[in-house]
């Protein structure tokens, strides 16, 4: 009989730091099963930190390495399971990054753990040459004491020295509560007699308001009944904390009509009708003992989903979990806990779910996976829909995505396409011949082009002065916050401009300053013309302040509502039917739809496509598609006001209404799949973004060269790289970034091209963001 393995005697631990995972020895003692997973104690800097074990660390002189303290989770009920850990490494290998960031951003909960820390000196150690100048009684003797009454730096130079024991253990969560006692000392005026009275029928108050409210009494004579021994504070366990409930029990009764293969897509419909299609591949696979996890892209739709799938769990036999940012800590523990007991094999959450300790993973859904709101603004700066693909590899399940429209990433995978959501559809042309062609129901031929309107076209008054006579709901969809993009002077057209970077500063009207969109620059509106003198100024470039006022004028007596970064107004009248008008940004689409909406309109669409991104195309379809399944019910007018009244994404939306299209939401994409196959853009390759930023122009410039000059030494061709070129915004609070793109034909050649800029030392700031989505 073969002998049992013997577990590595070193560690691989990542801890939250933006730095590789070090290696570490086992913890004293330790002789267990290998605990990949698991979390570990590590010494860092002074103090123990919470790292996770990510591998076998190196055998080669690991008798010198530190000692983990020690292990927190038991080996065969890891934090996060082993799958998940080979599916991260190699992922933060490919793109060049440091464990510890990948799982910093990944990871989130469990490195905070509550616990009570013991130490003392090993058998027949005298620690006292420890001390120097303090007391004794300054360092670990040999009997158990608190470690937090001994300095951090001390505990680490005798724990270096291998002279302390140390143990580390939960500490349970406890609450006080308030209950009466048999006997007191003195007697009760009245109202103290009613109070502990109360309390005696409703034992346990948390807290002395609370006691008082019910009791009906003010807070000193409770305070008084404490006082008097006549009630006592209890310290107690907490209970767990209350988690999102659970959507009724529900089962599809209909056939799985999706495709059998590794990886599929489900497009097409409104959300309801996808979580139909959805529900009976999710119930297959929890009944068969599988876990499901439901990735999706931000709050909207977490709570649509929750709301349409948790249900399916309980006929199955489990449970569903909901785990995301917005839960508090000890939420997300709790949340963690019960998936991590098998309790909860269906979760839904947003990316931190992602790894989640689910046993048996077989399917791994990406909700709206063409989502941006899936990529990580700082840190790793990970795609997330990159980073799932990864996980559902390593864990051998199915990989499916679900959308009202697929990315072009996925067009060409196996589907189930239901028929397109109901549009009703008009465009608003202000590039068009001075005869506006048949666009939608409210056309006007012979219409000059001159006289459409601007901000609001002659034909969005009209339908808006309908919503308003009919008692109906709209909503205006604006490029930008703030009253406009930026003030000019109407003589010689000077802008001013933010002292920190190159662009112009944003006029919000409201407050009457200038603001920058970038830095957060803010400063009064000047009183003439820094150029010529002139004191007049013209504004440019609507934004929502500037249109929520055209509505006003236009609409007296008719409630006009804001929703952007700047001004949230408060919406539930409008949520509750009332008739009204809300100008929002795209946050707006982050709640739900009014209930009555009549109209909906893109006051100018061209803002998301005169953007100098590969990707704008795709984005402005996506949003056109967002807009016409907003509503989970209704098919409002979508008004659309355009320069390119005949862009293939618009004219895509309008072809999917007729019977010869398929009512296909694919066939942009397809044209987009095609397109960029011939300019040799994902998924046809690989792509990384470099940036090289310095305080000065020329060393910035220097540097971006020198990082150009390291790819080419490598062998990069100049199909692989693009640039160094400044970027479109040429200074951001006060640095000169520069800009590279590196295009690979496969993941491997692009790791080899990121070897190669991760050796130069520039001279300047260099980030790499893998996969970027957005390249202005």
């Amino acid at each position: 009989m073969p002998a049992a393995p013997v577990p590595p005697s070193s560690w691989l631990v990542a801890v939250p730091r933006p730095i590789p995972a070090y290696d570490f020895a086992a913890p004293h003692g330790h002789a267990g099963t290998f605990p990949v997973g698991c979390r570990v104690l590590v010494p860092w800097r002074g103090e123990p930190l919470v790292g996770v074990v990510v591998g076998a660390g190196s055998e080669r002189q690991s008798h010198r390495l530190r000692e983990a303290l020690q292990l927190l989770d038991a080996p065969e009920r890891p934090w996060v399971p082993a799958a998940t850990v080979q599916a991260l490494g190699e992922w933060a290998a490919s793109a060049g990054l440091p464990l510890g960031l990948v799982w910093d951003d990944l990871l989130g909960v469990g490195w905070a753990p509550a616990l009570a820390h013991r130490v003392r000196a090993v058998a027949g150690a005298d620690l006292t040459a420890f001390a120097e100048n303090a007391a004794p009684a300054a360092v670990p003797g040999p009997q158990w004491s608190d470690g937090a009454g001994y300095l951090p730096a001390l505990l680490d130079s005798v724990r270096e020295q291998g002279l302390l024991e140390e143990e580390f253990t939960p500490v349970q969560p406890t609450v006080s509560r308030i209950y009466p006692t048999a006997q007191g000392q003195g007697p009760l005026t009245p109202k103290q007699a009613e109070a502990a009275e109360w309390l005696a029928e409703y034992p346990g108050q948390e807290s002395l308001s609370s006691w008082a409210r019910g009791a009906g009494v003010s807070s000193s004579v409770v305070a008084a009944v404490l006082a008097r021994g006549h009630a006592a504070l209890h310290e107690e366990a907490a209970p767990p904390p209350a988690l999102p409930p659970c959507a009724a029990p529900w089962s599809p009764g209909l056939p799985d009509s999706l495709p059998v293969a590794e990886r599929w897509r489900l497009n097409g419909g409104k959300f309801a009708a996808r979580a139909r299609a959805l529900a009976p591949r999710i119930q297959a696979q929890l009944q068969a003992g599988g876990s499901v996890l439901v990735l999706v892209p931000e709050h909207a739709t977490l709570d649509r989903a929750w709301a349409a799938l948790s249900g399916l769990a309980e006929p199955c036999g489990t449970g569903a979990a909901l785990f995301s940012g917005l839960l508090s800590p000890e939420q997300r523990e709790h949340s963690w806990e019960q998936i991590r007991s098998g309790a909860a094999r269906l979760v839904v959450g947003s990316y931190l779910a992602l790894t989640a300790p689910l046993a048996s993973l077989g399917l791994l859904l990406v909700l709206d996976e063409g989502s941006d709101a899936y990529k990580l603004s700082s840190g790793s700066r990970a795609w997330v829909p990159d980073t799932a693909q990864a996980v559902a590899g390593a864990h051998g399940a199915e990989l499916g995505t679900a959308g009202v429209v697929p990315a072009v990433e996925t067009v060409k995978w196996p589907a189930l396409e239901l028929p397109a959501p109901r549009v009703r559809l008009h465009t608003v042309d202000y590039g068009a011949a001075p005869t506006q062609p048949e666009l939608g129901p409210l056309s006007m031929p012979g219409q000059a082009q001159s006289s459409l309107g601007y901000p609001l076209s002659h034909d969005l008054r009209a339908v808006l002065r309908q919503v308003q006579e009919r008692g109906r709901q709209a909503a205006l969809l604006a490029p930008r916050r703030g009253y406009s993009a930026l003030l000019r002077c109407p003589q010689c057209d000077y802008a001013p401009q933010c002292p920190n970077c190159d662009v112009a500063l944003r006029f919000h009207r409201s407050a009457h300053q200038l603001m920058c969109h970038q830095c957060g620059h803010r400063q009064n509106v000047p009183r003439s013309c820094a150029n010529c003198g002139e004191a007049m100024w013209q504004t440019k470039g609507p934004g929502t302040e500037w249109l929520a006022q055209e509505v006003a004028q236009l609409l007296p007596g008719m409630p006009v509502y804001r929703v952007d970064r700047d001004h949230q107004d408060d919406l539930s009248a409008l949520h509750a039917g009332g008739s009204g008008v809300v100008v929002g940004t795209q946050l707006l689409l982050s709640q739900p739809a009014p209930p009555e909406l009549a109209l909906l309109a893109v006051t100018l669409a061209d803002t998301w496509l005169n953007v100098p991104d590969f990707r704008a195309s795709e984005r402005y379809h996506a949003l056109l598609w967002e807009l016409a399944e907003w509503h989970p019910a209704r098919a409002p007018l979508l008004l659309v006001q355009t320069f390119q009244g005949t862009h293939p994404a618009l004219e895509a939306l309008r072809r999917s209404q007729s019977e010869d299209a398929g009512q296909s939401v694919s066939l942009y994409p397809r044209q987009e799949w095609e397109l960029r196959r011939t300019l040799g853009y994902p998924p046809h390759a690989c792509l990384a973004q470099v940036e090289v930023a310095a305080r000065d122009r020329d060393r910035a410039r220097a540097a971006a060269d020198a990082v150009a000059a390291a790819l080419y030494t490598a062998g990069a061709t100049a199909q692989e790289v693009l640039g160094p070129a400044p970027a479109p915004i040429a200074r951001v609070r006060g640095v000169y970034p520069y800009h590279l793109l590196l295009r690979a034909r496969s993941p491997e050649r692009l790791r080899e091209l990121l070897d190669a800029v991760g050796s130069v030392r520039a001279g300047g700031r260099v980030r790499v963001d893998v996969s970027p989505r957005h390249l202005s």
